[in-house]
């Protein structure tokens, strides 16, 4: 299951994030130790963002289908 989270802060990330925006959280467990997040962005690339940027969502199964082949 992919993991999600919804944008809740941008700051110094104005281009790159948006606020309320669901995005894509890819997994990386040395980042997590540092607080930081890989989250694939506006960009359409995988980068490292504050963690506290985010929330963490569980989609249902129809909804994240539905995102996957959305995007």
């Amino acid at each position: 299951m992919s993991q999600y989270a919804v944008c809740v802060k941008n700051d110094d990330y104005p281009a790159s994030l948006e606020i309320r925006k669901l995005y894509q959280m890819l997994s990386d467990e040395k980042s997590g130790a540092l607080g930081l997040v890989r989250i694939i962005d506006e960009s359409g690339e995988d980068y490292l963002y504050p963690a506290h940027y985010f929330v963490p969502v569980r989609l249902p199964r129809a909804v994240e289908r539905a995102v996957r082949l959305a995007s």
